[in-house]
């Protein structure tokens, strides 16, 4: 059975920095991306960085050029930095596989401006 956990979330000011780390479980086969959304209050789920398994990143254009993603084996990082009061909200982890895809329960992420 896969299972996700977050961790890293937190309070932060402004102009901060915080490392959002998704600890990955169990056997995974096929693996196509994995990634981080975050969903903020009244909000839909959005996409906000992603990894390939070939390793190409993608980056919602809100993030680019503050948030870096990586990966080690099947562990997920999110180094967020320069941090804007708007990029509060939940961050979930995902795992993507051909024919599954898993979700971490989420990690809350709060900047006070």
């Amino acid at each position: 059975q896969v299972q996700l956990v977050e961790s890293g979330g937190g309070l932060v000011q402004a102009g901060g920095s915080l490392r959002l780390s998704c600890a990955v479980s169990g056997s995974i086969f096929n693996l196509n991306a994995m990634g981080w959304y975050r969903q903020a209050p009244g909000k839909q789920r959005e996409l906000v960085a992603s990894i390939t398994s070939g390793g190409t990143t993608h980056y919602a254009d809100s993030v680019k050029g503050r948030f870096t993603i990586s990966r080690d084996n099947y562990n997920l990082y999110l180094q967020m930095d320069s941090l804007k009061s708007e990029d509060t909200a939940v961050y979930y982890c995902n795992v993507r596989t051909i024919v599954s895809a898993y979700w971490g329960q989420g990690t809350q992420v709060t900047v006070s401006s």
